[in-house]
């Protein structure tokens, strides 16, 4: 067995929490609730295959802080009123190898998809731009004072819930395009209060998020962010912008910062931009979490394509302390038992060979929901899939999904 790899050291965050190894289980969007929103055997399942296949810490697919906005149908929500019995379950099953487990907290804004109705809000009235695919998306208003101040207060409630239900800490989600990532971007974020403008302005509302959470749970309780650290569209949130928040949320006691890429309209967290930039390789976003990780005075976590062993080892070898991977342990959820055991192999996904970047980000998803959903019957994964059928399939099962959300959001 290969025991000496820095990959399986331990490594200690500011809270005080040690982590058993180097290796986290990057977020990735699942869709498998209940019909209730909540956590259930089919997340219980997928998520103690992880554990035991020896990642050192799990971070959730993107939990609601509010049932009237969804990133996608089958998604779980967590905010007051909430049911914690299914949150407990999740939590210790994903700790039943001795990792933490961390949620991923998220509200989508503007990308939220027209069929699901629900609320669509945005900093500014701009909706997203993926060419003839917008109209799937809802069209959004912009937000009021009262309703930026409510949503902030989610957030925080979902982290004391969550700490409750036995999960070692929270995610807050600022990139990919979402809530949080919208109020960074002046493409995105028009407003001329004190929650836009000047990148100050446009950064308030996450900090503002950062201090709340940090005030409603215990000092032990991690509170990590994911940035993106650019959004790879021109005029849009730049690598300086990145450093600049940075700068200022490592002052608000944030455990480690999560380096992605991307949005809905330029899919950089799949190896797609649209300023021409190319992420052909893996750790698409190492250069820059590598030079951040110099000055940083928190932990480094960097996301992006991640397959190999030597990718993992060389991530930290940068001086990056903490290694996402997501697709490569969709596909093999004992890799880190593998990679201990001196086992290289990594499986990928057909890639394919299409213009549009948003149909090819869909098949994408499509495909690794797949071998989620397989797992979450703890059945074998499988890379032997076609990217037309599983983006077709995928879709008639989210249709069905979206219209069970909508029954249940007419009943609450």
């Amino acid at each position: 067995m290969n025991l000496t790899s820095p990959l399986f050291s331990q490594f200690s965050l500011p809270s005080g929490v040690t982590l058993p190894n180097r290796l986290v289980k990057a977020a990735m969007e699942e869709n498998l609730s209940n019909p209730n929103l909540e956590p259930d055997k089919a997340l219980w399942n997928l998520y103690e295959n992880w554990a035991l296949g020896g990642v050192g810490t799990i971070i959730t697919g993107n939990v609601m802080v509010d049932h009237r906005a969804m990133t996608g149908p089958g998604g779980v929500v967590l905010e007051d009123g909430s049911s914690l019995d299914g949150f407990r379950i999740w939590s210790s099953k994903a700790k039943i190898a001795g990792g933490k487990i961390i949620m991923q907290i998220n509200h989508p804004g503007r990308q939220v998809l027209a069929k699901l109705g629900g609320e669509v809000w945005a900093p500014s009235a701009i909706p997203v731009d993926i060419g003839k695919l917008s109209k799937l998306l809802g069209k959004p208003r912009a937000m009021t004072e009262g309703e930026i101040l409510e949503t902030i207060e989610r957030f925080a409630k979902t982290s004391q819930l969550a700490e409750e239900a036995g999960f070692d800490g929270v995610e807050i989600h600022a990139a990919h395009g979402y809530l949080i990532s919208q109020f960074l971007s002046p493409l995105v974020n028009q407003r001329e209060d004190v929650w836009g403008g000047s990148l100050e302005n446009r950064s308030r509302f996450l900090l503002e998020v950062i201090r709340k959470v940090r005030a409603s749970v215990k000092p032990s309780f991690i509170v990590a962010v994911k940035l993106n650290s650019a959004d790879f569209q021109k005029g849009g949130f730049q690598f300086e912008d990145a450093k600049e928040v940075i700068s200022k949320i490592q002052t608000l006691g944030v455990d480690f910062i999560e380096l992605s890429g991307g949005n809905y309209e330029a899919p950089a967290m799949q190896g797609e931009s649209r300023d021409g930039s190319t992420l052909s390789r893996e750790a698409y976003f190492l250069d820059f979490a590598s030079e951040v990780a110099k000055t940083a005075t928190v932990p480094i976590l960097v996301t992006g394509g991640i397959r190999k062993k030597q990718i993992a080892e060389s991530v930290l070898e940068s001086g990056v302390p903490l290694v996402g991977i997501a697709t490569a342990l969709a596909l093999n959820p004992n890799l880190p038992n593998d990679w201990r055991e001196g086992k290289l192999g990594n499986p990928t996904l057909p890639e394919p060979k299409w213009k549009s970047k948003t149909l090819k980000g869909l098949a994408n998803m499509a495909m690794v929901r797949y071998q989620l959903n397989r797992l979450s019957q703890n059945k074998r994964t499988t890379v032997k899939v076609s990217p037309v059928l599983r983006l077709l399939f995928d879709q008639i099962r989210l249709s069905k999904l979206t219209k069970r959300y909508r029954r249940w959001i007419q009943k609450n």
